[in-house]
C-alpha cells in the first residue's frame, strides 16, 4: 500500500468521468523517459529468538526506522508515529505486520536498480547488526501464526484488517504473512499500455513460478511452492484475479476505470485520518452519496488511493505494476525487473512475447494461474506444454530485449546478466521453494529454524 504524505493543497475535485480516465493518460511517456521502479519487502526478526518485533518494543520497528535516519532518510509520521521514511532512493515503508519495504526511485536502467537495492540492504543490515535484527527474503513467514505477529500503527491497516475476513479466508495472511517483489513500468500510449498489460498478465504465472519461494506455513511444508500466490485466490474476489476483460477487443483506459469503479472501497483519507468506507462504492462517491462522507465529492487523490486498493496480477495507476513474484534474496530482487524490462521495454521483444501468448484462451490462462502456486514450472500451458517448456524461449526474448537496450555499466556489461539467476533455475528445473524443501527433508532434518541462516540477507 502507498504511504500517505502531506498534501501540497492542490487536489482537484473530480467532477467528470473523464478525470478518472485522464489519470491513466497522464502516465504516458516517450520511450526515452521510461523508468524502472522496483519494490521489495522483507521480514524483520529478532536474531535472539526469531520473533517478529512489535512497533514499540525496545529495539523494535520504531527504533529501527529511527536508526535509519542516520543514512539521510526523513521520517514520515501518522498520528505521531513514524510509519515510513523518504529519501533519494524512494520510500521505506511498513507493511501491516512490520515487513519492511523499499519502494525504489524511478531509475533509468537495471544497473542503477541493483545498486539502489544494494545500498538499501547494506543499510538495513548495518542497523540490524546494531539492534539485533535480521531480515528474511521469502514469500511467506515460514513459521509464524497470525496471532504471533504484531500490527503496525497505520489507520488504513486497521480498516483492512477488519474488512478482510468479510470477503475471503486468506486476506489476513496476505497482509500479515507475505512478502513480494514487484516492478513498476511506464507506457507510451494507450495501445502500448494495453499490449504490455496483456503480455504481463499472460506471463505473470511464469514470474510466479520462477520466484516461487513460500513452501512453508507454521513450521511445516504447506503443499505449495508459492503459497503467497495461492493466498490471492481467496483474499477478495472483487479486487484480485486475471482480469479477462484486458484481453478483449477495445481494452483501454476507460475499461480499466470501469473495473476500478466496481472495486469496493476501503477508506477515504481526510485531515490526517482514515475514514472507514469499506465495501462502499466509488460510483456513489462520484454522485456525492458516499455513506462515509455524505455530500462530498472525491478528489484526484481519492481516486489515486482507490486505485491502490485493487490487487490484480497486473495493476494500472499512471504506470503498470507487475505483481506476481514472491519475496527473495538480493539477486532475485535484481532479476525481476530484468525479466519484465527485457520483455516490455523493447518493441521487438514485446511483439515476440505477445506472439507467444496471444492465442491462449482465457480458460487456458486461468488454468495456468490456478495451477502455478502448487506446480510452479510444471504448470500446464496451452498446447500441451508446461511453463518449463516455454521458459527458455521467454528468457531468450527478455535477454534479447535487454541486449537491444544496450545500457552498459562502467565495466561495459549490459543488463542481460541480471537474468542469470532465472536462467539457472530453468536449467536446473528447480525453483527456490523446491531447493528449500530439499534441504528441509535432507540436511536440515525437518529443522525449519535453519531457514533463517539460509535465507537472511
Amino acid at each position: 500500500m502507498s504511504t500517505k504524505t502531506v498534501s501540497n493543497g492542490n487536489d482537484p475535485v473530480i467532477e467528470t468521468r473523464d478525470q478518472l480516465v485522464a489519470a491513466f493518460a497522464k502516465g504516458e511517456k516517450p520511450k526515452e523517459d521510461w523508468r524502472i521502479g522496483t519494490e521489495h519487502e522483507k521480514f524483520v526478526y529478532c536474531a535472539s529468538d526469531h520473533h517478529a518485533p512489535s512497533y514499540d518494543e525496545p529495539g523494535g520497528i520504531r527504533d529501527l526506522l529511527g536508526c535509519m535516519t542516520q543514512f539521510g532518510w526523513k521520517p514520515v509520521e501518522e498520528n505521531g508515529n513514524v510509519i515510513a521514511l523518504s529519501g533519494s532512493d524512494g520510500t521505506v515503508s511498513l507493511e501491516p505486520a512490520g515487513q519492511l519495504e523499499l519502494s525504489g526511485a524511478p531509475l533509468e536502467n537495471l544497473h542503477e536498480t541493483c545498486a539502489e537495492t544494494g545500498r538499501h540492504l547494506e543499510q538495513v543490515k548495518a542497523i540490524g547488526d546494531k539492534t539485533g535484527k535480521g531480515f528474511l527474503g521469502l514469500g511467506m513467514w515460514p513459521d509464524k501464526t497470525r496471532e504471533e505477529l504484531p500490527i503496525m500503527p497505520k489507520g488504513s491497516y486497521d480498516i483492512m484488517l477488519r474488512h478482510m475476513p468479510r470477503v475471503g479466508s486468506l486476506g489476513l495472511d496476505m497482509m500479515l504473512r507475505t512478502c513480494t517483489i514487484q516492478v513498476n513500468l511506464d507506457y507510451a500510449s494507450e495501445a502500448d499500455m494495453a499490449k504490455k498489460f496483456r503480455v504481463g498478465l499472460a506471463l505473470q504465472p511464469l514470474a510466479t513460478a520462477l520466484f516461487a519461494n513460500s513452501p512453508f506455513t507454521e513450521g511445516k511444508p504447506n503443499g505449495f511452492l508459492s503459497y503467497r500466490s495461492h493466498i490471492w485466490s481467496d483474499t477478495d474476489p472483487q479486487r484480485t484475479g486475471m482480469l479477462p476483460f484486458v484481453f478483449e477487443d477495445g481494452f483501454g483506459y476507460e475499461r480499466y476505470a470501469d473495473y476500478a469503479l466496481d472495486v469496493p472501497m476501503y477508506f477515504v483519507y481526510r485531515d490526517g485520518r482514515y475514514i472507514d468506507a469499506a465495501g462502499q462504492s466509488f460510483r456513489d462517491f462520484l454522485r456525492g452519496e458516499l455513506p462515509a462522507l455524505p455530500g462530498e465529492l472525491p478528489t484526484e487523490s481519492d481516486w489515486s488511493d482507490h486505485l491502490s486498493t485493487a490487487f490484480p496480477e497486473v495493476r494500472m495507476k499512471s504506470f503498470l505494476e507487475m505483481r506476481g513474484a514472491d519475496g527473495g534474496r538480493w539477486n532475485k530482487i535484481c532479476a525481476l525487473p530484468a525479466f519484465w524490462v527485457g520483455l516490455l521495454y523493447d518493441q521487438s521483444a514485446l511483439d515476440a512475447a505477445w506472439d507467444l501468448v496471444k492465442d491462449w484462451s482465457m480458460d487456458e490462462r486461468q488454468l495456468l494461474r490456478d495451477s502455478v502456486p502448487r506446480l510452479a514450472l510444471d504448470a500446464p500451458v496451452a498446447g500441451g506444454r508446461t511453463l518449463h517448456d516455454i521458459a527458455p524461449e521467454v528468457l531468450e526474448i527478455a535477454g534479447a530485449g535487454l541486449n537491444a537496450r544496450a545500457r552498459l555499466n562502467s565495466s561495459g556489461d549490459n543488463e542481460s546478466g541480471f537474468l542469470d539467476p532465472l536462467r539457472e533455475i530453468v536449467a536446473s528445473g528447480k525453483v527456490p521453494a523446491q531447493r528449500l524443501l530439499d534441504k528441509y527433508h535432507g540436511e536440515w532434518g525437518g529443522d525449519l529454524s535453519r531457514i533463517y541462516a539460509e535465507m537472511s540477507f
